[in-house]
């Protein structure tokens, strides 16, 4: 089966799956709450179906290790546990706007935390305001996830955006002294997104010039030819935006070319959501590749609250190394959020979804795994995370992902 290959060599997820049916059966992983109080409901619409994917184990290690820690210190209404539920929408939109329309009818469900797959969020958002539907996003770069124009507006983000995410990777190209940039975007709504952010920056940037803008289609076996297009253009290194399956397929073409053809790649951090080094093998290591990112395990910044995370983390799901941590960013914005929607739901006094989208506005102080949110989000900013909160990173050829320090 899929799944069964996608899990084989995650540590703990077997231990995660034995959780995720204790939770459907309506069990509490922590003992804090109050026994037999009717739970609180989060839903996870995800791409569980995506064999290649690891964003969507990630994030739902950071949902129950922080659903854990509330329901040990009493949970929430005054001592109700939280519990998930899990839909798989296979990277299809209409799959993910079925499991918005679904969720929505679920009573005392207040919420639904959204993964990776910009093109799926996009075409949940009419449904989930008119079901009056919070999403956090906790991985989906979009900008328009957020900037939807709708008042009230029922979708959160920790996580990056992709104008932030580009900001972060052309400015890397222009401090390497590489600056005519070729570009390979998906067909998409998240190449599409990523195409304006391109635009808008080098409109205030002319010191960058994209030699040339190439498109693939998600499923393309090759992407040599829109390499080589972009090489033969003039440009000095490539600037890409896709998931983990084609962007291995693009490591391995160029790893195979003679050393002086090999252009630097300047990556997205689709390819952090899946089995990259898996996919790439050895070719990693002789290709200069690096990719944006909003937190590492390694850095350790943070001391009191990793030791936290791991106490429960490693009783959940044997992680106790950053090592072990699959598409790691996605666990700790899974992990900020939940903790930062309890104080919301806690703060609203109730489960009515719009109650808790208002407290969502007004929760202030949470001091969380990434850093401190003096106030995560609020009537203007739906975003809690921050330009500033972004940093390139390079892959060790055992799947790791380290902050680049020079």
């Amino acid at each position: 089966m899929a799944r069964e290959r996608k899990m084989g060599n995650r540590p703990g997820l077997a231990a995660a799956c034995i959780l995720l049916l204790a939770l459907a059966f309506g069990f509490s992983p922590a003992r804090g709450a109050e026994p037999g109080e009717k739970p609180v409901l989060v839903g996870f619409d995800a791409e569980v179906g995506h064999s290649s994917s690891t964003s969507d184990e990630a994030i739902k290690i950071g949902i129950l290790t922080a659903m854990a820690e509330v329901n040990a210190a009493g949970g929430v209404l005054g001592g109700r546990p939280l519990e998930l539920l899990v839909k798989d929408h296979r990277s299809v939109p209409a799959r993910g706007v079925k499991n918005i329309e679904e969720f929505a009818q679920i009573p005392d469900l207040v919420a639904v935390v959204g993964g990776k797959f910009t093109p799926v969020m996009l075409e949940e958002i009419p449904v989930l305001h008119e079901k009056k539907m919070i999403l956090l996003d906790a991985w989906g770069a979009g900008d328009a996830i957020v900037d939807n124009g709708r008042s009230p507006n029922y979708c959160f983000r920790l996580s990056l955006k992709d104008s932030w995410a580009i900001q972060t990777m052309l400015a890397h190209a222009a401090q390497r002294k590489t600056r005519r940039l070729g570009v390979l975007l998906p067909v998409t709504g998240w190449g599409r997104s990523n195409d304006k952010a391109i635009k808008d920056y080098l409109t205030a940037h002319p010191e960058l010039t994209v030699t040339t803008t190439q498109w693939y289609m998600w499923g393309d076996k090759s992407l040599l030819n829109k390499y080589e297009a972009a090489r033969n253009s003039g440009a000095e290194a490539i600037i890409l935006v896709a998931n983990e399956a084609e962007g291995s397929i693009l490591v391995k073409e160029v790893a195979a070319l003679p050393r002086e053809n090999r252009l630097p790649i300047i990556s997205h951090w689709g390819v952090t959501g899946g089995n990259f080094t898996m996919l790439t093998g050895e070719a990693i290591s002789m290709v200069d590749f690096s990719v944006v990112q909003t937190y590492s395990f390694f850095d350790r910044r943070r001391e009191d609250k990793l030791t936290r995370f791991y106490q429960t983390a490693g009783r959940l799901f044997q992680l106790g190394r950053p090592e072990d941590i699959p598409s790691p960013v996605g666990v700790a914005h899974a992990y900020d959020l939940i903790h930062i929607l309890a104080l919301a739901i806690d703060k609203a006094g109730t489960t009515e979804r719009s109650a808790i989208r208002d407290a969502l506005e007004q929760v202030r102080d949470y001091d969380g795994l990434i850093k401190a949110y003096p106030r995560p989000f609020t009537p203007e900013r739906h975003e809690a995370l921050q330009q500033t909160d972004l940093f390139m990173s390079r892959f060790r050829p055992d799947g790791a992902i380290l902050r680049i320090t020079d």
